[in-house]
């Protein structure tokens, strides 16, 4: 069976919705950007397919248009949803494609802009069209607050102190990753209507235990919510890719991807789903958690990747080191692929090592992948 490699990988810097850098930039540009970047130095005849997630794109496939505008325009696209880790199931879908021997090239990744994204307009004010209409009370697009983060937060013990400090961690792992420069090699600049943009602008240098114990809970009508602005995702803009590649075509590698898993849960426990994905990955791998240098899980909200920590057992210092959700952001259909991008240069600048990148999904769900990088 052939291995499949990842031989690139790259994103764009992150942009907070709706006020941020990338405000007026669509998704198709976003895409048309990082697509054109990963592709760059390949043989366009060795590209055999262009999978690429997307959150609330329904009317066109942002993968073909990327493809069209990279000079690409013998490749198909593919436009995959799996809710927050539709990046992931891009890039394990390209791996899966390249170990049957099916295809011998395949970028993959995701794309989100909550900015540019469709709205629907009522009496003056917009809100977001949701992926689904929901009309009954277990639908799986409910508030992500209460069903994800305060749930997982209650079921596990949770306490706001303790939320709001892996934040402020987060907040901080980010900064210290920026002034090192540890984003450079990964990401790529995004020229905008409001001048070139080559940084994540998200994480907040200024914030505090105090400032983050200030904010007001999202649902202050439930008695003891604990979930807020702080200890919760942004809503973002950016697009992530890598080039998935079978071995034996001897391009250079970055990293392989060993394995990858997805489960499914009841939708209440949605935020646990990590602890669980993790191990299948794994399993699947033929390796334990023992064997894994650093792990990305993303954080939706503080309760989830904290959930997996306790569960599984594992090293704080190994997790989301440059950050995650609460200071990088979560730019949806992007971040599953971002995740993966950030893993591969971390692991490279460590020397290598193997790594694994897991997430909830809404409705129940959460995937993971495990990629190994070898030692230069």
């Amino acid at each position: 069976m052939p291995e499949a490699v990842l031989v690139a990988a790259l994103r764009t810097p992150i942009g907070t919705a709706f006020k941020g850098s990338l405000r007026d930039t669509s998704a198709y540009d976003l895409a048309d950007r990082v697509v054109a970047a990963v592709a760059e130095g390949l043989d366009p005849d060795l590209v055999d397919d262009l999978i690429l997630a997307e959150s609330h794109y329904g009317g066109g496939v942002v993968a073909r248009h990327a493809a069209v505008t990279a000079g690409l325009p013998q490749l198909p696209g593919l436009a995959l949803n799996r809710h927050c880790a539709a990046g992931l199931a891009a890039v394990s879908t390209a791996a899966a494609s390249v170990r049957a021997g099916m295809e011998r090239l395949v970028l993959a990744g995701g794309v989100n802009s909550a900015s540019t994204a469709p709205k629907l307009s009522f009496l003056g004010g917009e809100r977001w069209v949701p992926p689904s209409h929901p009309d009954r009370p277990d639908a799986p697009n409910l508030d992500m607050s209460i069903t994800v983060g305060w749930n997982t937060a209650v079921r596990e013990g949770l306490t706001r102190e303790e939320m709001d400090a892996w934040a402020l961690r987060s907040h901080r792992n980010a900064v210290r990753a920026l002034d090192e420069g540890r984003f450079k090699d990964e990401t790529v600049l995004v020229d905008t209507p409001h001048g070139p943009f080559e940084a994540d602008e998200h994480p907040r240098r200024d914030t505090s235990a105090a400032k983050l114990a200030a904010l007001k809970p999202l649902h202050p009508e439930i008695e003891g919510f604990s979930i807020t602005a702080g200890n919760a995702c942004g809503a973002n803009d950016a697009a992530a890719a890598v080039a998935v590649a079978d071995e034996r075509l001897g391009l250079p590698t970055l990293a392989r991807v060993r394995s990858w898993a997805s489960v499914a849960r009841d939708p209440a426990e949605t935020g646990l789903t990590p602890t669980y994905a993790i191990p299948k990955a794994l399993g699947r791998a033929g390796m334990t958690l023992s064997d894994v240098d650093l792990f990305e899980i993303n954080e939706a909200f503080a309760s989830v990747p904290l959930a997996a920590v306790r569960h599984l057992g594992l090293d704080p210092d190994t997790v989301n080191v440059n950050g995650s959700g609460c200071s990088l952001g979560h730019p949806v259909a992007a971040t599953g692929a971002r995740m993966v991008v950030t893993l591969v240069h971390e692991l490279r600048r460590r020397g290598g090592g193997v790594g694994v990148a897991s997430m909830c999904a809404g409705g129940g769900m959460g995937s993971a992948l495990v990629l190994e990088v070898p030692a230069p």
